[in-house]
């Protein structure tokens, strides 16, 4: 009998001897397979979540320097994720009503320097509401030449 995948929504033949199967075999299904089962573990066995903590502490300990390093090689990837810091900074705020301290903040709000804003250049779309994913767009300054 074919089945939708929970992941791509493909149909797929479930295998017989996995009843239960709701994804496909294609790579990237099993990886969301994989992580939605991982998020599943991490919010209800508290011995897992223990564990990937000291795993990952770990894990830290032997590699030192590493995230320095990583964020010098990726830029785009460290200016996404500050952008996308500032969004879950505002959404807590709204959540609280009482006042957030500077020091309920993540990150210090006089840690970077004051740019101009420009109005061109790579700007980062990042939806509010229900998904993740960032679109990446170019804004092009249109000089008033035309003839």
């Amino acid at each position: 009998m074919e089945i939708p995948c929970s992941h791509c929504g493909r149909l797929f033949k479930s295998s017989p001897r996995h009843k239960n199967q709701t994804y496909c075999m294609r790579s990237e299904c099993r990886r969301a397979k994989k992580a939605a089962w991982q998020r599943y573990k991490m919010r209800t066995d508290p011995d897992y979540r223990r564990n990937q903590r000291t795993s990952q502490a770990q894990w830290v300990r032997q590699n030192p320097g590493y995230w320095k390093q990583y964020r010098e090689r990726n830029p785009q990837k460290t200016e996404r994720n500050r952008i996308l810091q500032t969004i879950r900074n505002r959404k807590r705020r709204k959540k609280g009503d009482a006042k957030m301290e500077s020091s309920d903040l993540i990150a210090k709000m006089d840690a970077s320097k004051q740019k101009q804003f420009q109005p061109y250049g790579q700007f980062l779309l990042v939806p509010v509401i229900a998904k993740m994913d960032a679109l990446k767009v170019n804004i092009i300054a249109i000089s008033n030449s035309y003839g």
